[in-house]
C-alpha cells in the first residue's frame, strides 16, 4: 500500500460525493509521472480510501472495492482556443446556466451555493466561440501549496468543471470519468486568470473535452484533457462507468 486519502466534505461534487477533479488531482500525486485518472464509481467523502501500486499505475479501494485508478497518460496534440480577456471571461461567466439549474449546486468547483473563500467558484459560461465556455478565477489563499502558488490538486479541480459547462451547457447531468492533466506553469494565488473548456467530440452518452488555464496576459499554465459520461438514467449520478 502506497497510502491512504480521505476527501473533505469541503471538496464536495455531486450531493454526498466527492468532486471529481480535485479527488483525481490527489490521486496523481501518489504517481511519479504524468497520469490519466479514471474513476469507475463515486468516491465517497470523509472515509480512508487506501492508495495501491498496481503493476505500471495506481488503484484506490474503498472497503476492498476500487473506485478509481490512474495509469501513465499524455495529454497528447492539444491545442487551446483563443484565450479571452478578464473582461471577456466575466461576460462569459454572466452567462453559466448553473445560476438558474445546477445538477451539484454545492460543488467545490462550480456550485453557485458555496461562499467565497470555501470553493474555486468557477462558473463558466458561454463564449462568442461555438462549444467554448469561459470564466474568470482568481485563486484564495487557502489553496496556497508552496512559494504561492496553487497546490496541484486545486489546479486539477480549476480544470474539471469548464469542460462540463462546455460540454453541457444546460446543465444535464454529466459524470466526469477520465482526468488528465499537465501543469507547465505554477498558478499563483491571488492573481486573476481565466479558465476555458471547450468541446473536443462527443459519441452517444461519451463526452470528451478539454481545459486550459491562462493567466491575465493570456500566458498559458495548464491544461487538461477529460472524458465526461451522461447518466443512463437522466437525472442520475451515480457511478461513471
Amino acid at each position: 500500500m502506497l497510502g491512504t486519502i480521505s476527501i473533505a466534505r469541503r471538496f464536495m461534487g455531486p450531493e454526498g460525493t466527492a468532486n471529481g477533479g480535485y479527488t483525481c488531482g490527489v490521486i496523481a500525486s501518489f504517481a511519479r509521472g504524468s497520469v490519466t485518472v479514471r474513476l469507475s464509481k463515486p468516491v465517497p467523502l470523509d472515509t480512508p480510501l487506501r492508495v495501491e501500486q498496481r503493476d505500471d499505475g495506481l488503484e484506490v479501494l474503498h472497503e476492498g472495492v476500487p473506485v478509481a485508478a490512474a495509469r501513465p497518460g499524455e495529454i497528447g496534440d492539444l491545442v487551446p482556443p483563443r484565450p479571452p480577456t478578464l473582461d471577456e471571461a466575466a461576460r462569459a461567466s454572466s452567462r453559466y446556466a448553473g445560476f438558474s439549474r445546477h445538477p451539484a449546486p454545492e460543488c467545490f468547483v462550480c456550485g453557485p451555493l458555496r461562499a467565497e473563500g470555501d470553493a474555486l467558484r468557477i462558473f463558466a459560461g458561454p463564449t462568442d466561440q461555438a462549444g467554448v465556455a469561459a470564466a474568470p478565477w482568481t485563486p484564495d489563499p487557502s489553496l496556497e501549496g508552496q512559494d504561492g502558488s496553487v497546490a496541484a490538486p486545486f489546479v486539477w479541480a480549476a480544470l474539471d468543471c469548464p469542460g462540463f459547462a462546455a460540454a453541457a451547457p444546460d446543465m444535464r447531468p454529466m459524470l466526469l470519468g477520465e482526468l488528465t492533466v499537465r501543469i507547465d506553469r505554477a498558478v499563483r494565488v491571488g492573481e486573476p486568470h481565466v479558465v476555458v473548456g471547450w468541446v473536443i467530440r462527443a459519441s452517444g452518452r461519451k463526452h470528451e473535452a478539454a481545459t486550459a488555464l491562462f493567466d491575465a496576459r493570456g500566458g498559458l499554465h495548464a491544461v487538461g484533457r477529460a472524458i465526461w459520461i451522461e447518466p443512463r438514467e437522466r437525472g442520475g449520478l451515480g457511478s461513471p462507468a
